[in-house]
Formats: structure tokens, C-alpha cells, sequence
């Protein structure tokens, strides 16, 4: 295996101990989202081969494509085709990865956007959730060994007829966690709106502490539960086939956070919060949940007055529903008593 140069603690883009030779970069769609978001994108990519590596990364369709396609199919049809609609859909990655190819050329970095039906990554014909069977990595590895960047299409895949299926809820993620597995990587990073994996939503808790490590089985539990950082398919891909998980963002001297076999993150691992039709529920995760922790929650909610609509204990969490227009301020109280902020 080809094998590139050693870890800095200052580059993101180096596993710590390690020299590595091929990583996989995945992108969201807010990361990509206008053109001067893909030119900051596109200069994490074009460090990451200046630095000597091989450099295959996955981007999602831009901003809000998704939802927008989806409403032009609706504006024709209540309940369009599954088919076509996954047709429409793909469309989005398609242009995010031509459009950063043509980005990298300009930035004078070789690279070469490839769909799913040019790799080709074979699925299922579920459409609209489809699951994926087989990556052919010739095309990749050609394109690699000619020193380009390879941007591959995520969220989309073809079937055994050739027609263009999607992968449904975190698509782009599963994308590029099976292309680390397939192509055995060294690393896999996936780029996000936050520098790593919180113990909670730090855009709404001041005092969320981010974890460095954290075991796929804790993060399984968090995305399961709500947690928009990684989603659970891509987690639950990575734990079977041994990928470790680096989520950074894009902004300068991310340090980001691991998902490894195991970690120990203290006796609370997070919490997340999600809208049911009941109110917003806030979920704690963590090896000393629930008991005392969890009348510890109750009782700071309870101090600062704050009703508690429902109330449930389970293995490893307990989870506290409250009114939604109080979520902010639950969260951030439910957090500071577990944390002992």
C-alpha cells in the first residue's frame, strides 16, 4: 500500500501514530451548499493531496436541493413513482460532484467526479431506502493511481436493471463509510456543522464538552435517539466492518472526535433532543443511566419550575418529555446536572 506522510497534531488530516496513505472525505450539504462554501471544501481537499495523499471524497447534494426536488415532484404528483423520484434525487449529488471537480481543475488539483453507475455501486431496487450490495473499485483506484481526486456521488446507487436508487435517511454518510470499508482506507472523516461529537448540541448549550473518543455503540445509541452528527446507518455500517470514524469540520484547526470499537467517556456519554407529537423529548445516554442520574434531571427541572410531560428510564438512558417552546432551556439545564457544569 502506498503510504504518504507522518501525523502533525496541527493537520486534520492525519490519523494520530500512523502514516497513511488513502483517506475518504465525506461533505454535507451545508458544507457545500454555494460556491464560496465548495471553494473552502475544495482547499481541505486540495491540502490533503498537496500533503501526498490519495484522496477520494463523497458529497451530498447542495443546501436544500433535496427538499426542493422533492417539492418540484410534488407540485406534479401527490405520490410521484418511486422510481423517477429516485431518478430526480440523484440528480443533486451529480452536480455537487461535477461542480467540485470543476472547482479542483481550476485550483490546478486533477480530479474527476464519478455517479454510482460509473463506479458502479450496485443496491438492492428498494427505492427510496435502498441497500448497498457491491462497490466495483476499478474505476476509483484507476483514477487514483493517475493522481486525481476522485469525488464520488453519495446517497445514490444502481441496481442489478441499472436503474439510479437512493439510499434514504444519512445516504451520503453510508456512501462514504462503505467506500473507506471497500477500499480499505486509512481514514475515514466526515465533515459536519460542528467540530466533533458533543455531549450535547453545543449551538444550544454554551457548556457542551466535545468528546474525542467515542465508541460506536454509545454513538449508535445518540444518532438512534436523535443526534444529527452521524447517522445510525452509517454507524452501525462502520462497527460491522471495523471503519473508524473521524467527524471534523471545515472551519481551521478542527480537532474533531473518533468513533472507535471503544472509549470510555466518562459515566454520561451525551444527550439529544427530538420533536415527537407529545413535546420534545430529551434523551441521556451514558453507562450510569438511569437512577440517581436521572432524579438529578428531574430535580433541576423541577427547580427552575419547568414541567416534566412524561418521564422514562430504559438501559444505559432515561428520557424526559417537555413542552417544545421550553426544549432550549431543558436541554441546556438537564445537561449542566448530569455534566456537574
Amino acid at each position: 500500500m502506498w503510504i504518504g506522510g507522518l501525523y502533525q497534531t496541527a493537520n486534520p488530516f492525519l490519523l494520530e501514530g500512523i502514516t497513511i496513505g488513502l483517506i475518504i472525505q465525506k461533505f454535507g450539504g451545508s458544507s457545500v451548499r454555494d460556491a464560496e462554501r465548495l471553494g473552502r471544501v475544495c482547499g481541505i481537499i486540495a491540502a490533503a493531496k498537496k500533503a501526498g495523499h490519495r484522496v477520494a471524497a463523497v458529497f451530498s447534494a447542495q443546501g436544500d436541493t433535496t427538499d426542493r426536488l422533492v417539492e418540484k415532484a410534488r407540485e406534479l404528483s401527490a405520490a410521484p413513482p418511486r422510481r423517477e423520484l429516485d431518478a430526480l434525487l440523484t440528480t443533486g449529488e451529480c452536480a455537487s460532484v461535477a461542480l467540485g471537480a470543476i472547482a479542483l481543475c481550476e485550483m490546478g488539483v486533477p480530479a474527476v467526479s464519478l455517479t454510482a453507475a460509473q463506479l458502479p455501486l450496485r443496491t438492492d431496487s428498494e427505492h427510496g431506502n435502498a441497500r448497498i450490495l457491491h462497490i466495483d473499485t476499478r474505476r476509483i483506484h484507476r483514477e487514483l493511481e493517475d493522481g486525481k481526486v476522485v469525488l464520488v456521488a453519495g446517497f445514490q446507487g444502481v441496481d442489478k436493471g441499472n436503474n439510479l436508487t437512493t439510499l434514504g435517511r444519512g445516504g451520503s454518510d453510508l456512501t462514504a463509510v462503505a467506500l473507506a470499508s471497500c477500499l480499505r482506507a486509512d481514514r475515514c472523516c466526515i465533515y459536519t456543522d460542528v467540530d466533533g461529537i458533543y455531549t450535547t448540541d453545543p449551538r444550544v448549550c454554551p457548556t457542551a464538552r466535545r468528546l474525542p473518543k467515542i465508541s460506536y455503540a454509545h454513538m449508535l445509541a445518540l444518532a438512534g435517539e436523535g443526534a444529527q452528527v452521524l447517522h445510525d446507518r452509517s454507524v452501525e455500517f462502520a462497527a460491522r466492518h471495523g471503519v473508524e470514524l473521524e467527524v471534523l469540520s471545515c472551519e481551521a484547526g478542527s480537532v474533531g472526535s473518533r468513533v472507535v470499537e471503544t472509549a470510555d467517556c466518562g459515566p454520561v456519554t451525551g444527550l439529544t433532543r427530538k420533536r415527537t407529537a407529545h413535546g420534545t423529548v430529551i434523551t441521556a445516554v451514558g453507562r450510569a443511566l438511569p437512577g440517581e442520574r436521572g432524579a438529578l434531571a428531574r430535580k433541576a427541572l423541577q427547580g427552575k419550575l419547568l414541567d416534566i410531560i412524561d418521564y422514562c428510564e430504559g438501559n444505559e438512558r432515561f428520557s424526559i418529555t417537555v413542552d417544545p417552546a421550553a426544549a432550549d432551556r431543558a436541554l441546556c439545564l438537564v445537561h449542566d446536572a448530569l455534566f456537574d457544569t
